[in-house]
């Protein structure tokens, strides 16, 4: 009996050992035609653009406000001690954007204009001893005998006239000093008050009360602003395209993520000097040690869903025949201080 059960368990166990070598084969043979089996390919989020044109160049832009986008700075580093806008608001030239902590400015300022008080006094206090001194020098040149006051007296008193007069003139000079000194302390009060260059639309405010504003040249600007009602489109041509410009070439954009969004773009001017190409597009065939022409286009803004900093792609239409004939664009005209904006 023994005996029986003994084989019975001996038998149990090759089968569970058969069993799990089974299972183990069909586990790798499963794996095996897994990883053999092509990745899903992913679908494109939208159609991609088409040219609008049969013959053409092409660009990757990027949309800018007209004045370009200003980097709003502070030319003295402190606190903030307020922020009077915020992202969306627009602004007028001069309108107060943020102000930061002056308290010890305006502690001067008091000092110093209690400064230019006492100095104010003096000149009075000046004036009336020079006036005293006159009026003693006429008395003595009016008396009717001379004998009645001596040369070396009459000749004090001419000294002591001009000698007043010269403390009065340094009361004066004083008293300009002084008022010099409390102008300047009121424009370092009011340089703590940083306002909008220009008219236009607040796109970013990057600092909150209670935060050390820097000074200078910032990855991330304090404010960024620029007027949005009407946008441009800074448009990279490539430097064995650029000779085929024209400021009259028919242009248009396309909006990334939704190619049948598209807007007519208006020449506004060229930037004519070769940089290094930034914007890159993501396609591994692109070359990154390519330099471009930048050349700006307009647009009205109107009811499209765009925001400055996205994306576009643009295609300027050129003649069929224009290349392999010889045939040169006429140059293209550079910005005026007037279309070129401010800031960067």
């Amino acid at each position: 009996m023994a005996l029986i059960r003994r084989t019975q368990r001996f038998r149990g166990r090759s089968f569970l050992l058969a069993a799990l070598a089974i299972v183990g084969v069909l586990g790798a043979i499963a794996f095996v035609m897994k990883g053999s089996t092509p990745p899903l390919v992913a679908q494109p989020v939208s159609a991609p653009t088409i040219a609008p044109y049969p013959s053409y160049v092409a660009g990757s832009g990027m949309l800018e406000a007209s004045t370009r986008n200003i980097a709003i700075s502070t030319p003295v580093g402190g606190v903030v001690t307020g922020v009077a806008v915020k992202v969306g608001d627009r602004v007028a030239k001069g309108q107060e954007l943020f102000r930061i902590d002056g308290r010890d400015l305006e502690a001067q300022l008091a000092v110093k204009q209690s400064a230019a008080v006492v100095a104010r006094a003096q000149i009075v206090e000046a004036q009336a001893v020079l006036d005293q001194a006159r009026n003693e020098l006429n008395l003595a040149e009016s008396l009717p005998d001379r004998r009645a006051m001596s040369a070396e007296d009459l000749a004090n008193r001419r000294y002591t006239l001009q000698l007043d007069t010269a403390k009065l003139d340094t009361a004066r000079a004083t008293t300009d000093s002084a008022d010099a000194e409390v102008a300047q302390a009121k424009t370092d009060i009011d340089r703590l008050i940083v306002r909008a260059p220009i008219d236009g639309d607040i796109l970013q405010v990057n600092l909150r009360s209670g935060e050390y504003a820097q000074t200078g040249v910032l990855s991330s600007p304090l404010i960024l602003m620029g007027d949005t009602a009407t946008l441009h489109v800074r448009t990279d041509i490539d430097e064995n395209d650029a000779w085929r410009l024209r400021a009259d070439m028919p242009a248009k954009a396309f909006l990334r993520g939704n190619s049948a969004i598209s807007f007519d773009l208006h020449f506004a001017y060229v930037e004519p000097y070769m940089v290094p190409k930034l914007e890159l597009t993501g396609q591994s065939t692109e070359q990154v040690d390519t330099r471009v022409l930048q050349v700006v286009y307009s647009f009205a803004r109107g009811s499209l869903p765009v925001y400055v900093g996205q994306q576009v792609d643009v295609y300027l239409e050129t003649p069929p025949d224009q290349l392999g004939t010889g045939q040169t664009a006429p140059p293209l005209p550079a910005p005026t201080n007037a279309s070129s904006g401010a800031g960067s």
